[in-house]
C-alpha cells in the first residue's frame, strides 16, 4: 500500500489506490512463486546431472598421487641432510 500511496496521481480515489495495491502485490507474489519454481528447476537439474557424472574432484582429494605424497615427504628430509652435511663440512675446515 506505500508503494502505491508514493504513486498516487492528484484526482485519484482511495479505491482505485487500493486496486493498484493489490495489482502490486499479486505482482509480487507471481514474481516469487516463478523465481521459487525456476530454483526448483535448476536445482533438479543440477541434481540429476550430479547422479550421471562422478565427482572428479571428490576422488582426486580422497586419493592423492604417490608422487605427489612423496615429494612432500621428501624436500624436508632432504634440506636438513644438506644442511648438517654442510654444517660438518664448516665445523671440519675450521679444526
Amino acid at each position: 500500500m506505500s508503494i502505491a500511496k508514493k504513486t498516487q496521481k492528484a484526482g485519484q480515489t482511495k479505491e482505485q489506490t487500493r486496486l493498484i495495491a493489490l495489482g502490486i502485490q499479486k505482482g509480487i507474489a507471481e514474481y516469487k512463486k516463478s523465481a521459487k519454481n525456476k530454483q526448483r528447476q535448476a536445482d533438479k537439474a543440477k541434481k540429476k546431472r550430479h547422479k550421471t557424472q562422478p565427482d572428479v574432484r571428490r576422488q582426486e582429494m580422497t586419493a592423492p598421487p604417490q608422487s605427489a605424497n612423496r615429494n612432500k615427504v621428501l624436500l624436508p628430509w632432504g634440506l636438513l641432510i644438506i644442511s648438517w652435511i654442510g654444517f660438518a663440512g664448516y665445523l671440519f675446515t675450521q679444526a
